[in-house]
């Protein structure tokens, strides 16, 4: 009796052994995953190679264009007023971070939230959207041509997830983007980017 147990305890070590190798393994590769798409954002974007000129509505039904905002940095951001999570905690990161900003700091920078999915986010539905999270939040869109011409020029992911009707959700890739005084691209950063670290990254551009 003793050596079966013993045989079967055996065998519970090596499994757990197994298992633990394969679970070190998956955390290498989730951080060599993670590791290659900064290296790939911080080298594959050099500037000026991302972004140009757009023509889009704001949330009060204004045309305007990327040359509207010359003259202070943007901070954009692409998503959808229907997407349940990703995007408002993005928003939510991005006023935290704004409000560590003085006051004149803040005023030479302007947040821009431009949607993926221009079929629901009419001029209404983003004008209530962005009021939920900062004053001088300016939300965007535009017809879908207008749309996915913004998107191609910021090499901007988004598609409808089949199904789910009036309902659906979108995907997108979620990437700020950074851009200097006349509007060429400078850096960007991971939606998930925490506060303290965007705060410090504006300040340091201004």
């Amino acid at each position: 009796m003793a050596r079966i147990q013993s045989r079967k305890q055996k065998k519970v070590d090596q499994a757990s052994r197994k298992a633990g190798r394969i679970l070190a393994g998956i955390a290498a590769a989730v951080v060599v995953v993670a590791i290659g798409l900064f290296w790939r954002m911080d080298t594959v974007l050099p500037g000026g190679s991302v972004g140009g000129p757009f023509t889009l509505e704001d949330q009060s039904g204004h045309t305007v264009t990327g040359a509207s905002y010359r003259g202070k940095l943007m901070l954009i951001y692409f998503g959808y007023t229907y997407c349940p999570d990703i995007c408002p905690t993005t928003l939510g990161g991005i006023g935290r971070a704004l409000d560590q900003l003085t006051p004149q700091q803040r005023a030479q920078i302007v947040p821009i939230f431009i949607s993926v999915d221009p079929k629901r986010d009419t001029v209404d539905q983003l004008s209530q959207y962005v009021r939920n999270f900062m004053p001088d939040l300016v939300g965007l869109t535009g017809s879908p041509d207008q749309v996915q011409t913004v998107m191609r020029e910021f090499r901007v992911y988004a598609k409808k997830v089949p199904g789910d009707g009036p309902n659906y959700t979108v995907d997108h890739s979620s990437i700020l983007y950074l851009m200097d005084r006349q509007g060429k691209f400078l850096k960007p950063f991971p939606g998930s980017i925490p506060a303290n670290d965007l705060a410090a990254a504006l300040k340091k551009a201004l």
